[in-house]
């Protein structure tokens, strides 16, 4: 390993991340080693981390090599791995184009749930996108059936129903009447039954703003509460949607929602052809060197 690093570090609607560019996949990433360099203390601090590496560098990405050149290597806070992260996502590309390795306009980006199709805008003021954002192609929603297509979740004393929706990742959504009701979702809220998330689940508690318009907080999987999920804004504008009786796949009349997380606000729309799309900002704020020799002796000394 190299005594420097590279690291940026960036976030979307403040779901934050450290970058690491590692395009032949040089780099050994341990679920130690990403846990220690996601400590807000002791490490540069992030609510999961983004190892961009090229497709055909790497073993799980290498079949989709010819569609997407890059792999979005997605790591949950606490070293996991996870499917698919959307702020991530239009993170990732930002990091892209501002090494040069994209410019705006459109590109693939390949991920542990398939390949995204990501739309960067022109840094200009229209009436479309806000200036710079980045619009994600999240893929269809699966809802699933039987038994398993609601769920209970429940914080303290209170439980609620929950509208099970995958979305490359688990999300149980449940609609409160305040926000505050998800307590300090510190720690996973308990869901029944446990055989519709083997893997764990992200839950997101969501509350009515005004038509089209939710707003909401989640507890994702091996990070805890965090400032905004892409995904699982994209699971609540779903679930949402079917509880307000529209369904794009039956109607041919897309259905978009405004979306408020703590850190900010995402657009979601999902197409008659049940394709969903997120847009959002995404933001660079530093770059700098990890030093190995550090990261070494924390994980010895671990």
């Amino acid at each position: 390993m190299s005594s420097r690093i590279a690291f940026l570090k960036g976030h979307g609607t403040e779901n934050d991340f450290v970058i690491v560019p590692d395009p032949e996949n040089a780099i050994d990433l341990s679920p130690a080693a990403v846990a220690t360099l996601c400590d807000r203390r002791a490490g540069i601090g992030g609510d999961g981390l983004l190892h961009v590496v090229r497709s055909a560098a790497h073993p799980e990405a290498r079949e989709m090599a010819a569609q997407a050149e890059w792999f979005m290597d997605y790591r949950n806070g606490d070293g996991s791995i996870a499917e698919m992260c959307g702020n991530g996502v239009r993170v990732f590309a930002r990091y892209l184009q501002r090494a040069g390795y994209v410019g705006e306009g459109d590109l693939a980006v390949a991920t542990r749930a398939g390949v995204k199709s990501v739309h960067i805008a022109k840094a200009v003021s229209h009436s479309g996108p806000a200036a710079g954002d980045v619009t994600v192609g999240m893929g269809k929603a699966v809802l699933p059936d039987g038994p398993e297509s609601d769920v209970t979740v429940s914080v303290g004393e209170h439980s609620w129903p929950a509208r099970n929706v995958n979305m490359g990742n688990p999300h149980a959504v449940a609609f409160v009447d305040d926000l505050d009701q998800a307590g300090d979702l510190f720690t996973p809220p308990p869901f029944t039954p446990e055989s519709a998330y083997p893997d764990g689940v992200n839950v997101e508690f969501v509350v009515d703003r005004g038509p089209g318009h939710v707003a909401m907080r989640v507890h994702e999987r091996g990070a805890g509460e965090t400032r905004s999920c892409g995904t699982g804004a994209c699971a609540v504008a779903v679930a949402a949607a079917r509880r307000d009786g529209a369904d794009p796949a039956a109607t041919g009349t897309p259905a978009t929602y405004v979306v408020d997380v703590p850190g900010g606000r995402l657009v979601i729309t999902e197409r008659a052809d049940g394709e969903i799309e997120m847009t959002g900002p995404a933001v660079i704020v530093a770059e700098g060197e990890i030093d190995a020799q550090w990261l070494e002796e924390r994980l010895q000394s671990a």
